[in-house]
């Protein structure tokens, strides 16, 4: 799943481990984020997005991924 996590997190100067600690979360989620390897929870995207001060849907390219989503399934047809 794309996100703009990464994008964020430099913004802000924060390094991986800073921002798992502010989230309550490990390094590995954030690296795991960060590579499109990990699909966040609802409660982990939302406190992302509130430290970010953005919108889950802009932080984790909800556009974007609900294509990419659509193209896999028109595929399948």
């Amino acid at each position: 799943m794309k996100t703009k996590v990464k994008e964020y997190r430099l913004r802000r100067n924060l390094t991986q481990q800073q921002l798992a600690d502010l989230v309550q979360v490990s390094a590995r989620t954030i690296i795991s984020l960060e590579k499109e390897k990990y699909k966040p929870s609802l409660f982990l995207a939302y406190k992302l997005a509130l430290l970010f001060d953005t919108s889950i849907e802009e932080l984790c390219c909800m556009e974007e991924n609900m294509k990419d989503e659509e193209k896999k399934y028109e595929n399948l047809q």
